[in-house]
């Protein structure tokens, strides 16, 4: 079993920044691949960015591309999302996901939440403008 805890949500300023990071439990997580999504109040969840468990290779929704960057750190067993330019429409709840992989890969990584065993409880992220 997989455990996932967000933290770093909050009330921010158009334009402004923040870091989100999330924490896993067990003792494979180089060999998860990590995602982001976010759900805003009356929207479906949505696809923000994702990291190879290796943390070489990532991938972002065009609509933070530029703005978003998700890391890892695999000696901490996290993963983060710093958030800079926020706009109004950021504002949503953000989730990380863990996909389970049977080796560490430099390459894989999914935008599909379908592909993901495990999801956090998801934090807050409020943009006012």
């Amino acid at each position: 079993q997989v455990q996932l805890v967000e933290s770093g949500g909050g009330l921010v300023q158009t334009g402004g920044s923040l870091r989100l990071s999330c924490a896993a439990s067990g003792h494979s997580f180089s060999r998860y691949a990590m995602g982001w999504f976010r759900q805003a109040p009356g929207k479906v969840r949505e696809f923000v960015a994702a990291i190879s468990s290796s943390g070489s290779s990532t991938y972002y929704a065009d609509s933070v591309k530029g703005r978003f960057t998700i890391s890892r750190d695999n000696a901490k067993n996290t993963v983060s999302l710093q958030m800079n330019s926020l706009k109004p429409e950021d504002t949503a709840v953000y989730y990380c996901a863990a996909q389970v992989l049977p080796y560490s890969s430099g390459t894989y990584y999914s935008p599909n939440e379908n592909q993901y065993n495990y999801w956090g409880q998801g934090t807050q992220v409020t943009v006012a403008s």
